[in-house]
C-alpha cells in the first residue's frame, strides 16, 4: 500500500512538472512570436501566388520535405509540407474554405519556428520532431482562395464533400488521410467574428470541437483523445485569452470531413478562428493559432494531454451568437411620422474587391429590445435622437470635387450620401467617409432613401440636443464631437 502511494505521489509530481514545462513553453512562444512570424504575410486575403515563393524556400531549406499531392479543379498545386521523424503522425490542413485563412498564416509562422535553431527552443524542437511526424497542407482550396470565397471553383463546399468526393481537393484530402493513417488531425477553419462565448460580451476568438462519429455522439477512444487534447489546449491558451474560447456545437454531419476523419480513426480537432476586438486582419488570432498548435504538438510528443479528463472538454462554454459589430442602445428613432425608442444592432459584411483589398457592406441586423446582446462597439444613446441619413441635393461631376468637400460639416447637417455622375464612379466602395450615389444623365438614381428597419442600410445621424453627435455611414461611426473618424469606407451605390 505504501509503495502504491509513493508511485501515485511521484506520478502526480511528474505530471505537474510536465504541465508546468508546457505552460512555460506556451508563454515563451507568445513572448517571442515576432521572431518567427512570417512577415511577408500581412493580410488575410492570401492566394496561392502569395505563398508560392514561401513554399519554394521551404524546398530549398532541406529541413522540410515538400511534395505535390495533386491539383485543384483549376489546376493549382496543392502541396504537403512534412517535418519530423517520429512515430506519431499529425496531419494539419488549412483553408479548406478559401476565405478562411487565419491558420494558413499561422502555419508559415510555425514553419519558421520549426526550422530555426541555436536558441532556447532547441530541446523542445527535438522533442517534437523526434517523437512526431508533422504533415501540413497549408492551402487545400487554392481556387476558393483566389476568389476569397468559401467554396471551390466548382462551387462545392469541400467540407460537405467527404462522402461523394466530387471535388479533386476532397479526393486529395481523403487519399492523404488514408495513406498516412494519421494519429491526429487538425481541421483549421475561421468562423464569424461575431460569435460569442455563451451569453456573454466576450468574442469567441477560438472555438474547438472534437467532432462526433455518429448521431448518438458516441465517445470512443479516438474521439476521447481529441477531447483531451482540446482540454489541454484550452488550458494553455487561457493564459492569454481567458474567457474568449468556446466549444462548437457537436451535431453529427455525415458529409463533413471532420466527422468522417474522426470516424475513420484519426483523432480530429476542429479549430475555428473567430474575432478579437479591432483585429480585422486576425493577426492576433493568427498568433493564438501559432501558440496553440505548437503547444499541442509538444503535448502530443510528451503524451501530457492524456492526463486531462473529458469532463474538462464538456465544461468549455458553448459557441453562441450574441455580438453585433456596432450596438447603439436606447436611441430615440425619428422618422417623418413616428418617434420611438429602440436599440439598433448593426453588422458589417466583409466583401472582397479583388486582389488583397476588401470593403464592407453594413446593414441594420436587428432593432428593438437588444438588452440581451452585446457589441464590439457599444454606445449608450440615452437622450439622443437618430434620423435616417440624407442625400445631399447637389450633383458632383467627379471625384476631385468630392474630395474637396468638408465631410464633418456635411455629416453634422445630416447628410451621409452625395450624388456623383455615374461615369466618374468606379468600383464598389467609396474612398471618402460618405456614400456616393451614381446619377445618370437625367439626374436619376436607383437609390432608395435610408430607413430604420432590419435589412436596411446602416446610415444615420444621431443628435444630442440640437447638435449632431455621431454619424453612422455604412455601419461605421464618426464621432462629430471629437472628430474621431472610424468610418472604414462608404459605398458606391449604382
Amino acid at each position: 500500500m505504501k509503495n502504491l502511494i509513493i508511485l501515485i505521489f511521484f506520478g502526480f509530481i511528474m505530471t505537474s512538472s510536465v504541465k508546468a514545462q508546457e505552460n512555460r513553453f506556451s508563454q515563451d512562444l507568445y513572448n517571442t512570436y515576432e521572431q518567427y512570424r512570417e512577415h511577408s504575410i500581412k493580410h488575410r486575403r492570401i492566394k496561392r501566388s502569395d505563398i508560392d515563393s514561401l513554399i519554394d524556400k521551404l524546398k530549398e531549406k532541406g529541413f522540410f520535405s515538400v511534395r505535390t499531392l495533386g491539383h485543384s479543379a483549376e489546376g493549382r498545386e496543392i502541396n504537403m509540407v512534412t517535418a519530423g521523424k517520429g512515430k506519431t503522425k499529425v496531419l494539419l490542413w488549412s483553408q479548406m474554405h478559401g476565405d478562411e485563412s487565419t491558420a494558413t498564416m499561422a502555419l508559415f509562422d510555425i514553419f519558421n519556428f520549426l526550422s530555426a535553431s541555436g536558441d532556447s527552443f532547441d530541446p523542445v524542437r527535438r522533442e517534437i520532431l523526434n517523437k512526431t511526424t508533422l504533415y501540413f497542407i497549408p492551402m487545400l482550396n487554392p481556387d476558393g482562395a483566389e476568389r476569397f470565397q468559401r467554396r471551390n471553383a466548382l462551387e462545392i463546399d469541400i467540407n460537405r464533400d467527404a462522402s461523394m468526393l466530387v471535388s479533386p481537393e476532397s479526393v486529395i484530402l481523403k487519399n492523404t488521410r488514408d495513406s498516412l493513417q494519421a494519429d491526429f488531425g487538425f481541421n483549421l477553419h475561421d468562423q464569424s467574428t461575431r460569435h460569442s462565448v455563451g451569453r456573454s460580451f466576450r468574442s469567441a476568438t477560438l472555438s474547438f470541437l472534437a467532432p462526433p462519429v455518429n448521431y448518438e455522439r458516441t465517445v470512443n477512444d479516438v474521439r476521447e483523445r481529441a477531447m483531451k487534447l482540446i482540454a489541454n489546449m484550452y488550458n494553455e491558451l487561457s493564459l492569454f485569452i481567458p474567457g474568449h474560447m468556446a466549444k462548437y456545437p457537436d451535431d453529427f454531419e455525415p458529409r463533413a470531413f471532420g466527422d468522417n476523419i474522426q470516424r475513420w480513426g484519426t483523432s480530429t480537432i476542429l479549430i475555428e478562428s473567430g474575432g478579437w476586438h479591432t483585429d480585422h486582419e486576425k493577426q492576433f488570432t493568427r498568433k493564438m493559432n501559432y501558440t496553440g498548435l505548437l503547444s499541442s504538438m509538444l503535448s502530443i510528443a510528451t503524451g501530457s494531454y492524456k492526463s486531462r479528463q473529458i469532463e474538462e472538454y464538456y465544461k468549455i462554454p458553448d459557441n453562441a451568437d450574441f455580438i453585433f459589430d456596432l450596438l447603439l442602445r436606447n436611441l430615440t428613432l425619428k422618422t417623418k411620422d413616428l418617434s420611438y425608442r429602440a436599440d439598433l444592432g448593426i453588422n458589417r459584411m466583409e466583401v472582397s474587391s479583388g486582389g488583397s483589398s476588401l470593403y464592407f457592406h453594413s446593414l441594420i441586423e436587428d432593432m428593438g429590445d437588444l438588452s440581451t446582446y452585446f457589441g464590439f462597439e457599444e454606445f449608450d444613446c440615452s437622450s439622443m435622437e437618430a434620423f435616417p441619413g440624407k442625400v445631399h441635393p447637389i450633383i458632383y461631376k467627379d471625384m476631385d470635387e468630392v474630395r474637396k468637400l468638408n465631410f464633418p460639416e456635411l455629416l453634422k447637417e445630416g447628410f451621409t450620401s452625395v450624388k456623383v455622375r455615374r461615369e466618374a464612379l468606379h468600383g464598389k466602395h467609396s474612398p471618402v467617409p460618405l456614400n456616393l450615389i451614381a446619377v445618370d444623365e437625367n439626374g436619376k438614381t436607383g437609390y432608395k432613401e435610408s430607413e430604420f428597419k432590419p435589412g436596411a442600410m446602416a446610415d444615420l445621424v444621431i443628435y444630442e440636443g440640437p447638435q449632431a453627435r455621431f454619424a453612422v455611414v455604412n455601419g461605421f461611426i464618426y464621432d462629430l464631437k471629437t472628430m474621431s473618424n472610424n468610418v472604414f469606407n462608404g459605398l458606391i451605390l449604382q
